[in-house]
């Protein structure tokens, strides 16, 4: 099953890392030299691009996942789930003797969580493999995750594949910042902003006005609860998010950013597409898991 549009373009590719999550809910974080109990392990298709993919897809977008995974049970399990979906796996490549990454999530009962990767860096993406992939290319608009090693980012940018080109993420140590003029939209977190702005800024309206002094076109930074600001040529903003019960936060920014890439792609304005975008996050956090629940 693919959700491919029959024209064969896309509304938005997305280029970045697909894993496996291993989740598991604990009463608070160990303390150094102790033990914490934690339900039982949980495991599901995780990994930004993949979750932001599926979050467009689930809201109609034909979407695209240009992603390296190892051919293991992890990915069989991923790429069900990017078929279910209806997003178009072309260009998800099964590397052999590869073993998927996969993210340790740690989920407090106030629905905070806490991410370690473990990279798999034979899955990583190659400058050639995002050439082929954008060769091949026809979509709206495409994400990149700009922590990825500088050559495929530098390559995504130079080429330019879609009118519209997103960057999400803290920027690789060795990418090149100035690189950052070719993003149409940087869309970051409260503490990725301060850690890109060397600052503690907690006014994400502000933030979002400085990190446009690097480059980007428009920024959008996401600030939980407080919902999203943003910055661009003609001004700046706030969208505010709903009060909701909060069981999880794992994936709200991936949702937050796969409905902002599809509106974005379908010519919704700006401050129209956040306000879509704020609702979607604020509907993952009342469940747990980083995906979607297409009936709410």
């Amino acid at each position: 099953m693919t959700n491919r549009s029959l024209n064969g373009a896309f509304d938005v590719a997305f280029v970045g890392r697909a894993n496996i999550d291993l989740t598991a809910q604990v009463p608070h974080r160990a303390s150094p030299g102790r033990t914490t109990f934690a339900s039982s392990l949980t495991t599901s298709p995780g990994g930004k691009s993949l979750n932001q993919a599926i979050a467009a897809a689930s809201r109609g977008g034909q979407c695209c996942l240009i992603a390296n995974i190892g051919d293991d049970r992890w990915a069989h399990q991923i790429t069900a789930a990017l078929a279910e979906a209806g997003v178009d796996t072309r260009h998800v490549t099964l590397l052999p003797e590869t073993t998927t990454g996969a993210a340790i999530i740690e989920v407090t009962p106030d629905g905070e969580s806490y991410i370690t990767l473990a990279l798999s860096p034979a899955t990583e993406l190659t400058a050639d493999d995002v050439r082929c992939a954008l060769d091949a290319l026809d979509a709206r608009a495409v994400v990149v995750q700009l922590d990825l090693s500088p050559r495929p980012v530098t390559t995504l940018l130079h080429r330019r594949p879609a009118p519209i080109v997103i960057g999400n993420l803290v920027p690789h140590p060795d990418l090149d910042k100035a690189l950052l003029r070719h993003l149409d939209v940087l869309v970051v977190n409260q503490h990725e902003a301060a850690a890109i702005l060397h600052t503690t800024n907690d006014d994400p309206l502000t933030t979002a006005a400085e990190l446009r002094q690097l480059g980007p076109h428009v920024v959008v930074v996401t600030a939980g609860a407080h919902g999203a600001a943003y910055a661009d040529s003609h001004g700046s903003g706030q969208v505010p998010a709903p009060t909701v019960p909060v069981v999880d936060t794992t994936g709200a920014g991936d949702a937050f950013l796969g409905a902002l890439a599809l509106d974005l792609a379908r010519y919704v304005p700006l401050p129209d597409a956040i306000t879509t975008a704020v609702h979607q996050g604020s509907l993952v956090v009342q469940h747990a898991g980083a995906q979607p629940v297409t009936n709410e």
